[in-house]
């Protein structure tokens, strides 16, 4: 291995100045990388994005059409790295004919849809019905979406554009009191691929390719405490990414213990490195050693699987309908998942695809995992307070 020790900011990685409107790292830069999954037909193109160095992927997917041109599926920032890389596409295929937008509440996506839409001025945007913002609901136009060319997805797939090359299906929207779920599952019949959002997610056992051209979150996150200095290597890698995976999954996996903050501050004030990139030394974790286990039931070898968030805080609140959509999603015959996060592609037929959601077809959640704790915690606090009302409520509403 031949580590890349020093990340320089490319000025065709640059986001635009608005990016303090979601204030994720790595903020105004955002390096692309596009991997082709099948020859001259099914690209991916991944960027970073997260939280106090708990960074994953977030992705976007280009499938050729057949009459010539792109779709583009969830787009990400069209930074100028980005555009040139969708560019020499274009050349070689055809342009960019159609955007879609499958979610209504990821703000990590709807965010980039007006500008990417801007940089291609000739493609139709269409986006899933019941798209709200927050915390005023505003029009599309008004979020940088152009009027002349978004449409709403239609309620019947073959009414839309690209129906001889794409069937598509559309989960909720779910009721979850404040503002709704709601994900479309777009299927490319030719390359048999599933196009997925938020839904279903494969845990890697090491860290993706995109995170490789900048170490420091994996490093920062395979520390023992403030006071630890870690070598780069593989290993190192790996591990900062198993944890990373904890913290994305869970918040607060059952392994991890937090530091009160005046410990985390007198620790810092004794750190070797005080900078502020390693957030001044603050440092308030404490990982028992048994984590490795929960990484390992998480990941449960690579099998695709629904993040426990979802499984939690959102599809149990509409256990019919979620399970009606998946048996329309498992009917029709993929050999791949594209998710909008973690590994990509996963190989997965409808059976692995269907067995994802048996926490809700068994009754059975898997939230009585010690992982769960602190999402079953989040979850009797919004029911609690009425913010979301319980799941049996939903689930006597969907019988």
């Amino acid at each position: 291995m031949n580590p890349q020790k020093q990340y320089s900011i490319r000025p065709r990685e640059r986001w635009c100045p608005w990016w303090p409107l979601i204030p994720l790292y790595p903020y105004d830069r955002r390096r692309t990388l596009r991997q082709e999954v099948l020859k001259d037909t099914l690209w991916t193109f991944d960027q970073l994005q997260g939280i106090f160095y708990v960074i994953v992927p977030i992705r976007m997917s280009a499938v050729r059409l057949e009459t010539g041109g792109l779709l583009i599926y969830a787009p990400v920032a069209p930074t100028r790295e980005c555009v040139n890389l969708v560019r020499e596409l274009e050349a070689r295929y055809g342009e960019v004919k159609y955007i879609i937008l499958p979610t209504i509440s990821g703000l990590e996506h709807k965010v980039f849809v007006g500008p990417f839409a801007r940089r291609f001025p000739n493609a139709q945007v269409f986006v899933a019905p019941h798209q709200w913002s927050y915390p005023v609901d505003l029009p599309l136009s008004w979020l940088g979406f152009p009027p002349k060319r978004t449409h709403i997805l239609p309620d019947e797939p073959q009414k839309a554009p690209f129906a001889s090359e794409f069937d598509y299906a559309r989960l909720g929207p779910i009721d979850l009191g404040l503002k709704p779920f709601a994900e479309v599952a777009l299927y490319h019949k030719r390359s048999r691929s599933l196009l997925l959002t938020d839904t279903i997610v494969s845990i890697p056992e090491k860290p993706p390719a995109i995170l490789q051209f900048d170490p420091y979150p994996l490093l920062f996150h395979a520390k023992e405490d403030a006071f630890d200095v870690v070598k780069d290597s593989e290993a190192t890698r790996r591990k900062g990414w198993k944890r990373i995976s904890l913290f994305a999954m869970y918040f607060r996996p059952s392994p991890l213990e937090t530091i009160p903050f005046r410990h985390a501050l007198r620790h810092a004030l004794r750190a070797r490195d005080r900078s502020k990139k390693a957030y001044f030394g603050l440092f308030p974790f404490h990982w028992q050693p048994n984590w490795m286990e929960s990484f390992e039931a998480l990941r449960d070898g690579g099998r695709p699987l629904v993040a426990p968030v979802l499984q939690t805080l959102i599809l149990n609140r509409a256990p019919t309908e979620t399970l009606a959509w998946v048996q329309r999603v498992a009917g029709w015959d993929f050999e791949r998942i594209v998710p909008c996060h973690f590994s990509s592609p996963i190989a997965a037929r409808s059976p692995q695809f269907r067995d994802a959601f048996a926490f809700l077809d068994s009754g059975k959640p898997r939230d009585n995992a010690p992982d769960f704790q602190l999402l079953k915690e989040i979850d009797k606090t919004l029911v609690r307070t009425k913010i979301v009302p319980p799941p049996s409520q939903f689930t006597m509403n969907n019988e």
